[in-house]
C-alpha cells in the first residue's frame, strides 16, 4: 500500500448564512457561533465587530471608518490516506480577504488565523489525559505532537497548499493564562507593542513541532497581547492590511470566547499575566457556551482515536518516522 498522504482542499464562505458541515469540529470558533437559536444574530454581530475593528486599525485615507470589509472563507483540509480511498478531516483554517470599497479592489489576506485539528483534540483531550491518569506529577509523552506536527508541515509544503495559497500560514491564538509576559520595547505600527513570554507553554512546544515560531504583540487599543505563530518573517512577509485582517478577525473571536482577557476593561501593562477569573470585563452580545466546548473537545478526540489513530496506527507511525528523517 502507498503510505504517502495527499490533501483535498475545500473552500466555503463564512457569513451570516453559514452552517457547519458534518466534518467540521463543532468546537471550532466559527462553528460554535453558528449553533443554537441565536446563530444568525451571532454571525451578523461577529462580522460587524470584525469590520469595525479593521477600519479602526486601517484608519489612514479612511475618514468615515467604513472603507473596508473583511470576507472570510473556511478552508477545510481532508487528508487522503495512501491508496486506501479513505479521507480524514485533518485541518480547518480561515482565509481572510479584504474588500476596499473605495477602489472596488479585493485584496488577498492571510490563510491560517484560526486553527482547528481533530488530531490536536486527540493529543490534548485523550492522549495527554491518559498518559497522566496514573502519574503523581504531570508529564508529557516524549513524542507528543510529532505526528500532528509532521501532518501540518507536510500540508504547508504540499503541492495542494502551494496551488491554493501564495504565502505561508499565520495562526493567531490567545496567550497562555499560565504564563507571564513583559513588554520588550519593540513597537510595530499595526501589530503594536511586542511582549516576551516568560518560560514556555505546551502550546508553543506543540506548534514548534508544526514548524512554527511565535511572537506576542498587543495591537493598538487592544486589552492584551495575541500570540502569532508563523514561519518566515512575520513583520516583512505580510502587508499591513493582511496583518490587520488577521488581528481584527482573531481579536473578535477572542473577545467572544475569552472576554476576561480580550474584553477586559483595563489594558495589559509592562508585566502581564492573563486571568480567566478577571471580573472586570465586558461581555459581547454573542451567545457562547465555553463549558460545552471543553466537553465536545473530548468527544472529538475520541472520534479521532476510533476513526484515525487506531485503524491507521502502523501506517501513521511509519509515515511520521520517515517524514521526520
Amino acid at each position: 500500500m502507498n503510505n504517502d498522504f495527499t490533501f483535498t482542499i475545500k473552500h466555503s464562505r463564512f457569513d451570516e448564512n453559514y452552517n457547519p458541515s458534518e466534518n467540521t469540529r463543532i468546537t471550532t470558533n466559527f462553528a460554535n457561533l453558528a449553533r443554537g437559536e441565536s446563530r444568525e444574530q451571532n454571525l451578523r454581530n461577529t462580522l460587524v465587530m470584525i469590520d469595525n475593528r479593521f477600519n479602526a486599525l486601517a484608519h489612514w485615507d479612511n475618514p468615515n471608518g467604513d472603507r473596508y470589509s473583511v470576507e472570510l472563507e473556511i478552508v477545510s483540509v481532508e487528508m487522503n490516506i495512501g491508496d486506501s480511498h479513505q479521507a480524514f478531516p485533518a485541518i480547518e483554517i480561515l482565509k481572510t480577504n479584504i474588500i476596499d470599497k473605495k477602489t472596488n479592489e479585493r485584496i488577498e489576506g492571510i490563510v491560517g488565523n484560526n486553527f482547528s485539528s481533530y488530531v490536536r483534540d486527540y493529543d490534548f483531550s485523550v492522549r495527554l489525559l491518559d498518559h497522566n491518569k496514573d502519574q503523581s506529577a504531570f508529564s508529557i509523552p516524549d513524542d507528543f505532537g510529532d505526528l500532528h506536527g509532521n501532518i501540518f508541515r507536510h500540508f504547508a509544503n504540499s503541492a495542494e497548499y502551494k496551488a491554493n495559497f501564495s504565502k505561508a500560514p499565520v495562526i493567531c491564538l490567545s496567550v497562555s493564562n499560565k504564563n507571564t509576559y513583559s513588554r520588550i520595547g519593540n513597537v510595530h505600527p499595526v501589530l503594536g507593542i511586542e511582549y516576551q513570554q516568560h518560560g514556555t507553554s505546551l502550546t508553543e512546544t506543540y506548534f514548534k513541532k508544526m514548524g512554527l515560531q511565535v511572537r506576542y504583540f498587543m495591537p493598538p487599543n487592544s486589552a492584551a497581547p495575541l500570540a502569532f505563530y508563523f514561519s518566515g518573517d512575520l513583520l516583512r512577509d505580510y502587508s499591513f492590511v493582511e496583518l490587520i485582517a488577521t488581528i481584527s478577525t482573531m481579536e473578535t473571536f477572542q473577545k467572544i470566547y475569552r472576554p476576561e482577557i480580550y474584553n477586559a476593561n483595563s489594558t495589559a501593562g509592562q508585566y502581564y499575566q492573563p486571568n480567566l477569573n478577571n471580573q472586570d470585563h465586558s461581555l459581547t452580545k454573542i451567545v457562547y457556551d465555553r463549558e460545552e466546548r471543553s466537553q465536545l473537545a473530548i468527544e472529538q478526540g475520541k472520534f479521532t482515536e476510533k476513526h484515525f489513530i487506531k485503524p491507521y496506527k502502523n501506517i501513521l507511525e511509519q509515515w511520521s518516522a520517515n517524514y521526520a528523517v
